[in-house]
């Protein structure tokens, strides 16, 4: 099995692939190390950086899609905390023994939403509805999702449009990322006419515009639960969940379009 050593001498080496352009881990293991859902990265950089300027220390986060950031943690990743996009892969992490289950909560909510590119001159619309047209709105393009076998957003998106009816009309037309950024990448270049990505990604890329929003009962419900890890032995670790989950921050994570949940994981 790769030691924790290796792994932190493979995150320096590679900074860039594993902390999304942020500085390397630090080789002593000394800053609170966070690996998160892409979904995430605009609301935890503003929180890291407050982390920061408020105490001195560091959280370096690691942005993926969380089915990857959860296997990278069971080959022995020294992540301290996992903040996952969706329930099933904090399961994942559960039933393999790999997260603390005492400090597991469920902290965020998210809408799904269909963005076209912002500069797309045609006048988009869609009524999200039982039966719509999405391969007319498409116009000839791919419909970019997530990776809809693991990817949460790509997931939550097949179930939306299987239970609207349409996924079989565009299965063979879609363009699979590896996270819900990488789709919206997609739309935001010019490479698919349309996405499915959550509403805070949409905020985030001004590439982009909102042309439909899919009603909650299409899919199961859009929940970001956090952890401790198993393996984790810094004891700043604690300190940064518990600050994740301050009133002071929770206004962090809805200025970028997130709904923060109340303690029993119902929307506030």
């Amino acid at each position: 099995m790769t030691t924790r050593n290796t792994w932190l001498a493979l995150l320096v080496a590679a900074g860039v692939a594993w902390t999304g352009g942020l500085q390397p881990v630090s080789a002593q293991g000394k800053d609170v190390v966070v690996f998160a859902a892409a979904s995430l990265k605009n609301a935890l950089d503003e929180i890291a950086r407050h982390w920061q300027r408020e105490t001195g220390k560091k959280a370096i986060i690691s942005y993926a899609a969380s089915n990857t950031l959860i296997k990278q943690i069971e080959q022995g990743a020294p992540a301290d905390i996992f903040f996952s996009a969706d329930l099933d892969w904090m399961d994942y992490g559960q039933q393999k023994n790999l997260i603390r289950l005492d400090s597991r909560l469920n902290l965020l909510g998210n809408r799904l939403v269909l963005i076209a590119r912002r500069e797309d001159s045609r006048n988009v619309f869609a009524n999200v509805q039982q039966g719509f047209d999405l391969v007319a709105l498409l116009n000839g393009g791919r419909l970019a999702m997530g990776n809809v076998e693991a990817v949460p957003a790509g997931k939550y998106g097949k179930a939306a449009l299987e239970k609207l009816g349409v996924w079989d009309s565009v299965k063979d037309k879609i363009a699979q990322a590896e996270s819900v950024r990488g789709a919206l990448l997609f739309v935001s270049r010019g490479k698919a006419s349309l996405g499915i990505v959550y509403q805070t990604d949409a905020a985030a890329d001004l590439g982009v515009k909102i042309v439909g929003v899919f009603p909650e009962n299409t899919h199961p419900p859009i929940i970001y639960p956090v952890a401790l890890t198993k393996g984790s032995t810094n004891a700043d670790a604690q300190a940064f969940l518990n600050y994740l989950r301050s009133a002071a921050r929770a206004r962090s994570f809805e200025i970028q379009g997130f709904t923060v949940l109340t303690p029993g994981g119902e929307r506030s």
